[in-house]
């Protein structure tokens, strides 16, 4: 449904580029990242699947051109919905899993659009991909806010440890998003996401 709308609104030239692509992401992604708190973890695993095939499909028919007009070389809506099924694999538990997701919709969306419209002043290179000071400071404020949400929410006593936690995994999760390029972040951050959350005992 976010597709087709996303699609209607890219023809009426409502939104363009990015900001068409980046609305479904933020959408889609905030919607699953809170699944598992309805759904078991093999539900969300074939609905991830299930994402992957409806997406999979419309990329290589280039059917939706809101999702698929962006000029840069990227697979990012396929490595989506595998980001996604792997975290459902892996996360401990279901505040780790929304944590990770929500770096992928809110950190991610958010970073690519204020990148695209107030950044262009000032980029960077990585591999030849062009990024932006902006982007990148919003992905880190971005996470920041999820990962201290997280803790806050979480049954995890707040020590010193836990607060370099706050301070540390958003720099790392910024880092992993800026070296892991043509959309491979989508797997890559929520990984490190869930990992380090699990080993900082978050729960």
């Amino acid at each position: 449904m976010l597709l087709v709308i996303s699609e209607v609104l890219w023809r009426a030239k409502v939104v363009r580029d990015e900001v068409a692509r980046k609305f479904v992401h933020i959408c889609v992604g905030t919607f699953v990242a809170f699944w598992p708190y309805f759904m078991s973890w093999p539900q969300i695993q074939l609905m991830s699947l299930a994402f992957l095939i409806v997406i999979l499909v419309p990329f290589q028919k280039h059917i939706f051109h809101a999702t698929h007009s962006v000029s840069r070389k990227t697979k990012g809506e396929i490595f989506f919905p595998i980001g996604i099924g792997l975290a459902a694999l892996i996360a401990p538990a279901p505040i780790i899993f929304t944590a990770a997701v929500l770096h992928l919709s809110l950190a991610d969306g958010f970073a690519a659009i204020i990148g695209k419209h107030y950044g262009a002043a000032h980029t960077y290179k990585v591999y030849k991909y062009t990024k932006s000071f902006a982007g990148t400071a919003s992905f880190y404020l971005i996470s920041l806010v999820i990962v201290t949400a997280t803790v806050a929410l979480s049954t995890t006593p707040v020590t010193w440890p836990i607060l370099a936690l706050v301070l540390g995994l958003p720099a790392l999760a910024t880092l992993i998003e800026n070296l892991a390029v043509a959309g491979t972040d989508n797997i890559f951050v929520p990984l490190i996401i869930i990992a380090v959350l699990q080993l900082a005992h978050v729960s």
